[in-house]
């Protein structure tokens, strides 16, 4: 189903069913999966992995170089799950030696003028709001929401079930089941919402709301807190979820808010 105005390298590998529209552009060791559909204007560069029943709108370009000084032509990736829609210039660029590959999972969807930048790992169920930045070797994990015009700084983490209030800038990493947002970032509540649309009990929320409440309101500092939770919380993946994240931090987890 390849259009006439469309350009395909002959090396590139196309699945069953696959819609190529006008104006398409598709660069040599590109790999695209049955049934995806990519609308006009679309271009698809050299180390591309696309996988099934996606869509990719006009103006999006999948695995270009990456905006990075120490790129040296390296042979990367830009890998794509299943059943993920990029949306009208949405930017992803593939990998460096860091890595070698940018990730995008399964059920994700990327907003209009969103960018990811090389290396970064976004996992299944990802939404990243309209004009979302990431910057090189973000890792966002299932299921996060990042509201439209959302700024991360690189190395960043940002956990499970998460909901970024829009327009935040992130310098800092945050933890899984939480709304974070205010200027600057600041923890905000459990996401509640969204855990209850997820299909949470109400003594999952409630004992992750007592994690937070040790974490961010009961005066200790994030070591102390880490030893009251894990003394005085029932066990539970939640709880294993949240310790195991803020251990691993890089660059240190968000700040409770002060009013």
């Amino acid at each position: 189903m390849k259009h006439e105005l469309s350009i395909v390298h002959p090396d590139a590998i196309i699945g069953d069913n696959v819609t190529i529209s006008p104006f398409v552009t598709i660069d040599k060791n590109v790999i695209i999966g049955d049934n995806t559909c990519i609308y006009p204007n679309a271009i698809i560069l050299e180390g591309a992995r696309i996988g099934k029943n996606c869509r990719i709108f006009p103006g999006a370009v999948v695995s270009g170089v990456p905006q990075d000084l120490k790129f040296q032509g390296e042979e990367t990736t830009c890998e794509i799950g299943d059943n993920t829609t990029i949306r009208e210039c949405v930017t992803i660029n593939r990998g460096t030696a860091a890595k070698g590959k940018t990730i995008v999972g399964n059920n994700c969807l990327l907003m209009a003028y969103s960018h990811t930048a090389h290396d970064c790992i976004i996992k299944d169920y990802v939404i990243l709001g309209n004009a979302t930045q990431l910057a090189g070797e973000v890792e966002v994990d299932d299921y996060a929401i990042l509201s439209g015009g959302t700024l991360v700084h690189q190395f960043s983490h940002i956990g499970k079930h998460v909901m970024i209030q829009g327009g935040s800038r992130l310098g800092k990493d945050i933890p899984p089941y939480i709304i974070a947002g205010r200027e600057p970032i600041t923890y905000s509540g459990v996401n509640i919402i969204g855990l209850r649309r997820r299909g949470f009990t109400t003594e999952q929320i409630s004992a992750i709301q007592e994690i937070y409440r040790v974490l961010y309101q009961s005066g200790l500092n994030n070591s102390e807190a880490v030893k009251c939770i894990e003394s005085n919380i029932p066990e539970g993946e939640e709880k294993q979820e949240i310790l195991s994240f803020i251990l691993n931090s890089q660059r240190g987890i968000v700040r409770g808010y002060l009013e």
